[in-house]
């Protein structure tokens, strides 16, 4: 396996956490990742919104390790590193990329890749001259430094942030990020920047834009109602918003998120949205709360 270091890592700054972790010679950060790609899961994805997913599947990458660590996440078994992955390099993740678009994807999913963006910039440039010509879609929590997304601009086709929190009281609790609205806002207003239109193909499948998600948790309607509010008069149709009720209890979470997302909750909020005027949104039906929207990581 070839050896790339990366100058960005010696003293990472990728995210707003700043750890300042040398990277290249084997420390972790807050993410707990070297600057060793780790990936845990490549495969077809059929749960996205569905101009992403389609008719096909979206070609997603999951990438070990986070920089939230939020206490309810459903990926936890990757994000928290109970589950390694698989090491690979630059390259083998650019074959990983063509390897999709040979099985049909719609487009490259990298999920959860804020710590490996430079890597991700070489792999997508390498994969490129190789022949890729399918949509790259940046999948995260939200949590962006807008530095680290300037050095995605012009290889990053879709950005499909999360809008997770508004209240820094509640982020705090649950991601350790008082800062999380602050933060997000900002990453995801130079996501708009860098792609101001969203553009689709005859098909209906996204090829350009920003769609930007909220989970919806139990217990915190005001909190959604806020960030909505946000995303609309800052944005309105410009972007797209997902609203989502599949929230799903984990082992461990607190007493308050033990529970499912009240369906009347859920409701109000997407007539909020409707009220609100925005017309480009994703809502759920009943019946998503369960572990089978859950990939799995074995």
């Amino acid at each position: 396996m070839e050896k790339h270091l990366f100058p960005s890592l010696d003293r990472c700054f990728l995210c707003p956490r700043r750890c300042g972790a040398n990277r290249n010679a084997g420390k972790t950060g807050f993410c707990k990742m070297t600057s060793e790609i780790r990936i845990a899961r490549v495969g077809l994805h059929m749960w996205e919104e569905p101009c992403i997913s389609g008719t096909r599947g979206s070609g997603t990458i999951f990438f070990t390790g986070c920089n939230l660590g939020c206490i309810f996440c459903q990926n936890h078994e990757i994000s928290t590193v109970a589950l390694p992955g698989k090491a690979c390099s630059v390259s083998e993740l650019a074959c990983a990329m063509l390897s999709l678009q040979d099985k049909g994807a719609h487009n490259i999913n990298l999920v959860t890749g804020t710590h490996y963006a430079p890597q991700i910039v070489e792999a997508v440039r390498q994969a490129r001259s190789s022949g890729l010509t399918l949509p790259i879609l940046y999948n995260c929590g939200g949590y962006e430094s807008v530095e680290t997304l300037r050095m995605l601009e012009g290889t990053i086709d879709i950005y499909l942030p999360d809008m997770k929190f508004f209240s820094g009281k509640i982020s705090s609790q649950y991601a350790r990020t008082p800062d999380y609205f602050e933060k997000a806002s900002a990453a995801i207003a130079e996501m708009v920047r860098q792609q101001p239109d969203q553009v689709f193909d005859s098909d209906g499948m996204m090829q350009k834009g920003v769609i930007v998600r909220h989970l919806m948790l139990p217990g915190l309607l005001f909190d959604t109602k806020h960030v909505l509010d946000h995303l609309v008069e800052t944005y309105g149709n410009q972007i797209t918003i997902s609203l989502m009720n599949q929230y799903t209890p984990m082992p461990g979470v607190p007493e308050e998120l033990a529970k499912p997302l009240s369906s009347e909750h859920y409701r109000a909020m997407v007539d909020h949205l409707a009220i609100l005027g925005q017309e480009n949104a994703f809502t759920q039906e009943g019946g998503t709360v369960s572990e089978s929207f859950i990939p799995d990581f074995e």
